[in-house]
């Protein structure tokens, strides 16, 4: 899985036109074909937390989201910080995926940020290294991680946190913290920490990835890196491009890491997207239980679903209204992070027909185990009817309805 050059990448699928017409897909009509989305940030919890999610239904959820490609974090149990402990997931993957899911190791033992993993020994078994769900709060650890990682051709894939600046918060700390009496969690814990970490990818020459930015400084700190010619790549997801603090309820779907930010902060991340200084939309698909997620904004486990309702939430609210083009989406959901992480395309695709609209309604419609979407209600315009990978089809609506 070593990171390829973009002219490596074949990223135009064949289209199987007697496997469309099987599944009464006339496209002289209103269907549109839509290269596999690449989402290189779920959590499908599995091995250790297998009732929040599997591979199988994670899969599946993503194959319904026109997803044929995933990358999934670490955080498991066994962590993924050995060989063993990978290539436990990796056989389960084998066995029980219906797309290609591609996963990550963890940068340091049982992500405590003490001591390096195995990371020469699972490099050729992992899409890349992530802490995920923590922060590397040491300055020499992450550079050590970083150093180790140029050597072996990989990048580097952060989620930035500065420990020290949580202080028990667990929503924006803003207006809607401060009129309901939550603690609230500052922007700088975030891109305190960018910083930092651009600091040492230009010092090493790593490959960085930063993972769901939220909030207007880590796109700016970003942009100026860039500018600089620090090879750093970032993502951002949906529920932070379309939501801000003001529409938060007393609600567990409404409770994520990073939190959702003020209006500020989601105009300085569409503008990030329209600039190209975020490079992909991940969705960090977190599923819990339900009564994981019944406890209210502080008391609810962290992480919502996405993965299901992410091309039709970005298409209906930013395509359509003219923001971004359609092609831009495409960049952010397939090419962009297929290249960043060498993911090749081959014959995926889904297929969409664009003129539906249907409202998100999580126990009908979802494949996924999690159910806590802050979108539950939002009424949404295009539908998946079928998503094919490696030319067989892994989901088609007509098998659900």
């Amino acid at each position: 899985m070593d990171r390829k050059t973009k002219s490596s990448i074949e990223f135009k699928p064949t289209i199987n036109i007697d496997l469309l017409r099987e599944a009464g897909i006339d496209l002289s009509s209103q269907y549109t074909i839509i290269p596999g989305f690449c989402d290189v940030h779920v959590h499908f919890r599995e091995p250790g937390f297998s009732y929040k999610e599997t591979i199988k239904t994670g899969s599946e959820a993503a194959a319904h989201g026109g997803y044929t490609a995933v990358c999934t974090m670490p955080n498991l149990a066994p962590v993924a910080d050995t060989i063993e402990h990978l290539d436990e997931q990796i056989s389960i993957i084998e066995k029980d995926a219906c797309i290609h899911v591609y996963p990550y190791a963890a940068i340091t033992i049982g992500q405590k940020g003490e001591t390096l993993a195995d990371l020469d020994g699972m490099a050729d078994k992992c899409i890349s290294f992530s802490d995920d769900g923590h922060g590397v709060q040491s300055d020499d650890m992450m550079r050590a991680a970083m150093l180790k990682a140029k050597s072996l051709g990989k990048i580097i894939t952060a989620h930035c946190e500065v420990n020290s600046l949580l202080r028990g918060g667990y929503i924006h700390d803003g207006a809607y913290a401060a009129e309901h009496g939550h603690r609230g969690i500052c922007s700088e814990s975030e891109w305190g920490q960018i910083a930092r970490d651009l600091e040492l990818a230009e010092e090493t020459g790593c490959a960085y990835h930063v993972c769901h930015i939220s909030t207007k400084e880590s796109v700016d700190i970003i942009r100026k890196a860039k500018a600089r010619g620090v090879d750093v790549t970032c993502e951002t997801a949906p529920h932070y491009l379309l939501l801000d603090d003001s529409m938060l309820e007393e609600d567990g779907k409404w409770k994520m890491n990073p939190p959702i930010r003020s209006a500020d902060d989601r105009d300085a991340l569409i503008e990030g997207i329209i600039d190209g200084t975020i490079d992909c939309v991940a969705t960090d698909h977190a599923p819990h239980s339900a009564e994981e997620k019944s406890r209210g904004l502080e008391k609810s486990a962290f992480g919502i679903v996405g993965i299901e309702t992410a091309f039709p939430l970005l298409y209906t609210y930013l395509v359509l209204p003219g923001i971004i083009s359609l092609e831009k989406l495409e960049d952010l959901m397939v090419y962009n992070p297929r290249r960043r992480f060498g993911i090749p395309l081959g014959n995926d695709y889904s297929v969409w027909n664009m003129s539906t609209e249907w409202t998100i309604t999580p126990e009908l419609d979802f494949l996924s185990k999690g159910k806590a979407t802050p979108f539950e209600g939002w009424r949404v315009t295009g539908m998946n009817v079928l998503t094919v990978c490696d030319g067989k089809p892994v989901y088609k609506l007509s098998d659900h309805l």
